[in-house]
C-alpha cells in the first residue's frame, strides 16, 4: 500500500522543525548534473509551506541551487523517515546578524511522503555534537537559528 503524500508539513514535522536539527538535503550539481547531498543542521520551519536553511556562502549548494531549484530535504523523526520535495532560492546572500558567512536558502514545498521501508520503524534518531567549544557552538547556534526565525 503506498503511503499517502502530503503537500504541507504535517504536525510532527512542523514541530520537528522549530529547532536545531540533522537533515540532509539532495540537490542537482551545477557542474555535471548528478545528485549532490549535504548534511546540514541550521533548519527551521516558519509555517508549514516553508523551510528556510542557513549554510555557508561558499557551499556548492549554493551554485547548485542557483542553476537548478528542485532539491529533496530528508529528515529522521515522527519514528520514520521523510523525503520534503520542493523548489528552494536564495533568500538572503548573507545573515547580517551572524559572524559567518551564511545563506539563507527559503525552500517551499511542494510534496511531504514517508519514505521509510514496509513494517519497521525509526527506534532511535540521530544525534550529534559539536566537536569544537562547546560554548561557541552554542552561542554561534543560538545567532544562526534567531537570524534565520527573524526572517520569517
Amino acid at each position: 500500500m503506498a503511503n499517502k503524500v502530503e503537500t504541507t508539513l504535517i504536525d510532527p514535522l512542523y514541530e520537528a522543525l522549530q529547532k536545531e536539527r540533522f537533515v540532509t538535503i539532495s540537490t542537482i550539481d551545477h557542474e555535471t548534473g548528478a545528485p549532490n547531498v549535504s548534511a546540514i543542521s541550521w533548519v527551521f520551519a516558519p509555517d508549514r509551506k516553508r523551510i528556510l536553511l542557513a549554510i555557508d556562502q561558499r557551499s556548492r549548494m549554493v551554485d547548485n541551487i542557483k542553476k537548478h531549484p528542485a532539491v529533496v530535504l530528508t529528515i529522521i523523526a515522527n519514528e520514520s523517515t521523510y523525503s520534503i520535495n520542493g523548489n528552494a532560492h536564495l533568500r538572503v546572500e548573507k545573515l547580517k546578524e551572524v559572524p559567518l558567512k551564511l545563506t539563507l536558502i527559503e525552500l517551499s514545498i511542494l510534496e511531504v511522503r514517508d519514505v521509510m521501508f514496509y513494517g519497521s520503524k525509526i527506534s532511535i534518531e540521530p544525534q550529534y555534537e559539536k566537536t569544537y567549544d562547546e560554548k561557541a557552538a552554542a552561542k554561534l547556534d543560538k545567532q544562526v537559528i534567531d537570524a534565520v526565525k527573524g526572517q520569517k
